[in-house]
């Protein structure tokens, strides 16, 4: 694959309370769009919050996109991305992820 790829995680984190949920949702959303601007190859990152409240959601979504393969691949190892990941050490309980090529369309 040498086109743009589309890379999409999402999270189900710890918290007793709606309050300690909420407070991690946070921490995560904060935390990743830092990254903005900060990792070569990184063209686009949104991160978003569950809002629907049913027990089978997760509650954050990392939706980003990288000019290729290669960028994603060094995303994984980059000090930033690294750095984000031990900051937010076991707050998670599960972790799904979807990577993809994006169908590039003409004008």
């Amino acid at each position: 694959m040498s086109g743009p790829i589309r890379h999409i995680v999402m999270w189900r984190l710890r918290g007793e309370t709606s309050e300690e949920r909420s407070a991690a949702r946070l921490k995560v959303k904060t935390l990743f769009e830092g990254l903005k601007g900060r990792i070569d190859g990184l063209t686009h990152i949104e991160v978003g919050l569950d809002v629907s409240d049913v027990d089978y959601a997760c509650d954050v979504v990392l939706f980003s996109e990288f000019t290729n393969q290669a960028a994603l691949a060094a995303y994984a190892t980059h000090p930033e991305h690294l750095r984000v990941r031990e900051a937010l050490g076991d707050l998670r309980t599960g972790r799904f992820q979807v990577d993809y090529p994006i169908k590039e369309t003409g004008a």
